[in-house]
């Protein structure tokens, strides 16, 4: 199938094309230094904003007097400096593979639909679709017709073997065992995660599954990030029959090779996959 290019406009030429491979990847590192261990502390967005004050000032003084009728305290006021932009912002990652995961269930309406830990918006939308089960390590504490929730462990799932026709777990699998989210530390989490998943599938049946996709390695304790071809080694007894692949531009391909993701930093692999009979 002909790849199918998504991408959302660049604001400008990119740095590669301006500086060699190795000023390249200083500036890549230096930006995964920040990402990793200055964001986590101090947003940028923030401190930035306070530039914005007298702007905010300004408008607030102006609104009060064009509104005499109604009581525009300051004190009340909740000044949101840094969302005046020219585009609505979007992480390519989170809204390419909730698109990709709905439409896909759409179209075959299993009977019912299990996901374990994925974004819980995209759950609740999908639940409006087909009943789902939605099993994540922190049981989620919400309430929806067709939505039934549980506490589960990905590396032992509450479900018998070849059980399931529809499973999915978008952007998951890359953090069991590293203890973000309170789960035990194990090098070996994401794939005996791996294993559950294809377990619990029946013959025929589908598994839906992204992870972050590059230059393979671990980010303590956030996540890690796979090789492609890793990934179909993991789900032994699953064969896949499409990837799709959000690259470091943000740019979704649909119907892309494996080896699309061999250069990238940080890209989001999707992963259809059908059970061997």
């Amino acid at each position: 199938m002909q790849p199918l290019p998504f991408c959302y406009p660049s604001p400008g030429p990119r740095a590669g094309a301006r500086h060699s491979r190795s000023r390249q990847a200083m500036t890549d590192r230096a930006r995964s230094f920040v990402r990793s261990w200055v964001l986590p502390f101090v947003d940028p967005r923030h401190l930035a904003s306070i530039t914005l004050l007298p702007r905010f000032l300004l408008e607030w003084r102006n609104y009060r007097k064009r509104s005499p009728g109604e009581r525009v305290r300051l004190w009340d006021a909740h000044p949101c400096l840094a969302d005046r932009l020219p585009h609505t912002p979007f992480d390519p990652h989170y809204f390419y593979q909730a698109a990709w995961l709905a439409r896909r269930v759409a179209q075959l309406r299993p009977g019912r639909h299990v996901d374990v830990g994925s974004s819980v918006d995209l759950i609740g939308v999908l639940s409006s679709i087909v009943p789902v089960v939605f099993a994540d390590y922190r049981p989620l504490r919400a309430r929806l017709p067709n939505l039934c929730a549980l506490a589960a462990t990905a590396t032992r799932l509450p479900f018998g073997d070849c059980s399931l026709e529809s499973v999915s777990s978008l952007h998951v699998l890359e953090h069991i065992g590293l203890g973000r989210y309170g789960d035990p530390i194990d090098p070996e989490g994401s794939r005996l995660a791996a294993r559950e998943l294809v377990r619990v599938l029946r013959p025929g049946g589908r598994l839906y599954l992204s992870v972050p996709v590059g230059r393979e390695r671990v980010c303590f304790n956030a996540h890690r990030v796979f090789a492609a071809a890793t990934v179909v080694s993991m789900l032994q007894g699953a064969r896949l029959t499409a990837f799709d692949v959000v690259d470091d531009a943000g740019c979704l391909t649909l119907g892309a090779a494996l080896s699309a993701a061999d250069r990238l930093e940080y890209g989001c692999g999707m992963y259809e996959l059908v059970k061997d009979a």
